[in-house]
């Protein structure tokens, strides 16, 4: 396909909206780190100054993206997804720390965080698995390999330690549901997660007498013609129970502290009011100050550069993680309101994209785009304003960094370049 045939055919609305993203990101990262000493915009020493050049970085990446012919992604994806697990592995001897995470390799000139790196390369060889099978993933094998391509580099980054990196990667399981694995197993996952939260919360007894009654409403106001298999209802019955009571285990020998400290304090465990306080003001210092800081915005902000508590410092890493808090505070819920719209319309008009490919590959790999996407963005949101507990994830496009921008921007736009290459393609 001609440059000229990419530039048509590019969807030109997802663009702009990258762009808005990509620019309102840079003012933020630019309130946040001005100070009085600041010269120029093109200051390469300052924070803001990287990241414009980070911007154009990114800029010239998007250039080659689109300037390789489509089927190159999906030819090399297995090499890609090869080149970012030995790149994982190699943090291990190689790593530079970093916040207390061995996630960098430091070029001298620019750290790269490979984990970035690699949810791209994931997403591409998962794309190209389940094409390659061309069916409904129904048999457990295809199941089990799709899962493995997706838990693989997800496991490297755990020891790291990064959770919050490792989570992103099981969003990738939802494009393997959109592709015909079966709703139970998002419904054991699910029950996983809630029995987990409900036993922390409320203890194992509570648990067990919550699905007693559940459990018996539903014997009450079945159908008379519908036979309840006893032994297996009582077998599931036990079997949650007893994943209940390796809660608290694993809570207490798995977790780290400041894991224990974060769902403690998200789930509300400690019951005394101004111990709960404390713990807020201590514990959750960057939640506590990022709620404060967005609620002092108001309706429409102190404006540009007035932030008090962004020029105080009061956010830590306020220009990577809590970007947000400072659109929160200059820009009061006009500003949040604006970037949040910002963010729905690029994933909705992605949607459509994905569902409009003609063939699996981009289909697929559209919707793994979504999917990470849509889980930075929900996660890093939810945590800034409390009301999911503080992992430590980028706003994508938004927040500092070189790594992220730029594996972002290649994330989204190699499908902007597939969907441009869609009608020369077969089903």
């Amino acid at each position: 396909m001609s440059g000229k045939s990419v530039l048509k055919r590019l969807d030109w609305f997802s663009v702009l909206l990258y762009i808005c993203l990509v620019f309102i990101g840079w003012i933020n990262i630019y309130s946040s780190t001005f100070t009085d000493e600041a010269t120029s915009i093109f200051d390469f020493a300052s924070l803001y100054g990287k990241q414009l050049f980070f911007i154009g970085t990114s800029a010239v990446a998007i250039v080659i993206i689109l300037a390789l012919e489509a089927n190159f992604y999906e030819r090399f994806s297995s090499l890609f997804y090869i080149i970012s697990i030995v790149l994982l592995l190699g943090l291990f001897v190689f790593g530079k720390t970093i916040a207390g995470a061995t996630s960098w390799y430091n070029l001298g000139f620019f750290n790269l965080q490979p984990s970035e790196f690699a949810k791209v390369a994931t997403a591409l060889a998962l794309a190209k698995y389940l094409s390659d099978i061309q069916t409904d993933i129904k048999r457990q094998k295809d199941q089990m390999i799709a899962l493995l391509i997706i838990l693989l580099p997800a496991f490297l980054i755990i020891p790291q330690p990064d959770p919050g990196s490792a989570l992103v990667f099981f969003a990738l399981i939802f494009v393997i549901f959109r592709e015909g694995l079966p709703l139970y197993y998002l419904g054991i996952g699910s029950m996983i997660v809630l029995i987990f939260i409900l036993t922390l919360k409320f203890g194992t007894i509570w648990v067990a007498i919550i699905l007693g009654l559940l459990l018996a409403l539903f014997l009450l106001f079945k159908k008379p013609s519908f036979k309840v298999p006893i032994i297996p209802v009582s077998l599931i019955y036990i079997a949650i129970i007893l994943f209940s009571l390796s809660v608290n285990f694993v809570f207490n020998s798995v977790f780290e502290q400041r894991h224990r400290d974060r769902f403690g304090l998200w789930l509300r465990l400690e019951k005394d009011p101004k111990k709960l306080e404390e713990i807020r003001k201590t514990i959750g210092y960057n939640t506590y100050q990022s709620e404060k800081a967005i609620e002092s915005g108001g309706f429409s902000g102190k404006g540009f550069l007035e932030g008090t508590r962004t020029k105080g410092d009061f956010v830590p890493e306020q220009h990577t993680d809590y970007i947000f808090t400072t659109v929160g505070e200059e820009w009061g819920f006009l500003g949040t309101a604006t970037v949040v719209i910002l963010f729905t319309l690029l994933l909705l008009r992605l949607i459509h994209l994905s569902e409009r490919q003609k063939n699996h590959f981009s289909r697929m790999y559209g919707y793994g785009v979504i999917s990470i996407l849509f889980v930075h963005y929900f996660i890093n949101i939810g945590m800034v304003i409390g009301v999911l507990p503080t992992i430590g994830i980028p706003l994508p496009f938004f927040s500092y960094g070189g790594s992220g921008l730029l594996f972002f921007s290649a994330l989204l736009f190699i499908f902007l370049k597939l969907d441009a290459n869609r009608l020369n393609e077969l089903t």
